[in-house]
């Protein structure tokens, strides 16, 4: 019996390879480039800015500390996920997110519409000892971050992000040092997630954000999926 060509290519491992990473790449170059072209997704909504130096270098901390292993950052288009998040999430608002944190686990709530839910004073008391507001938290605490920011590669930061695409100015990257001279690692990080989600919401820009104080003993309820029923109280922490 002849060999079918299906047959030749799964015996011959080089060939499968080959083929495998052709249709792939077309796939890929199918569904991704007209990304690169769309205005929806390359623009950025009104009232979106670039991060200052302070937000910059809370984002960073965010990373550092691996706050997106227990939050996402972006809100499903789900009446489940919108009556308790806020409006859902929109390819403007992630244009100067280098890179993203859209996170794909909740552990903890999503922060993507956090900025200006909670007082600055409620999320240093949940970052330094989370139980202090909620009393049945399992998020770590992080006492740590109640000391100086670095501050000595913020321009190089800023320069490394102007080059993709990120609108700094000189000006700005010269004086961000200025920016961050008294700050903690705590009010950088605080500084970030009151910026969350805030320029689709009110059309200003995200430093603008309001910081409208909440009761922090109010109900939650219960979270599905992996998520836990202190979330929704609990939905400003970095790592909830």
């Amino acid at each position: 019996m002849a060999q079918s060509k299906h047959d030749f290519i799964e015996r011959k491992v080089g060939w499968l390879i080959v083929f495998t990473l052709m249709t792939v790449s077309v796939g890929g170059l199918v569904e991704i480039v007209p990304l690169f072209h769309m205005k929806s997704t390359t623009t950025p909504v009104d009232g979106l800015k670039p991060y200052d130096p302070v937000r910059l270098v809370g984002r960073d901390i965010y990373i550092r500390e691996g706050c997106y292993n227990c939050h996402s950052q972006m809100i499903r288009p789900f009446r489940a996920e919108t009556e308790r998040y806020g409006h859902y999430s929109v390819a403007g608002e992630y244009v100067y997110d280098h890179p993203f944190q859209w996170g794909s686990k909740r552990t903890g709530p999503d922060l993507h519409r956090v900025g200006g839910r909670y007082s600055d004073q409620w999320h240093r008391i949940h970052l330094i000892n989370p139980r202090d507001v909620v009393p049945e938290s399992n998020m770590p605490a992080f006492p740590w971050l109640d000391r100086p920011a670095r501050v000595d590669d913020i321009e190089a930061k800023m320069s490394a992000l102007r080059k993709v695409g990120v609108p700094y100015s000189d000006e700005e990257i010269a004086g961000a040092r200025k920016a961050l001279e008294g700050k903690s690692e705590l009010d950088a990080v605080i500084a970030y997630l009151q910026g969350l989600g805030t320029a689709l919401s009110t059309g200003k820009p995200a430093a603008e954000a309001p910081k409208a104080a909440v009761d922090p003993e109010r109900k939650g309820t219960v979270a599905g999926s992996g998520e836990k029923a202190e979330a929704s109280r609990a939905g400003a922490s970095p790592a909830s």
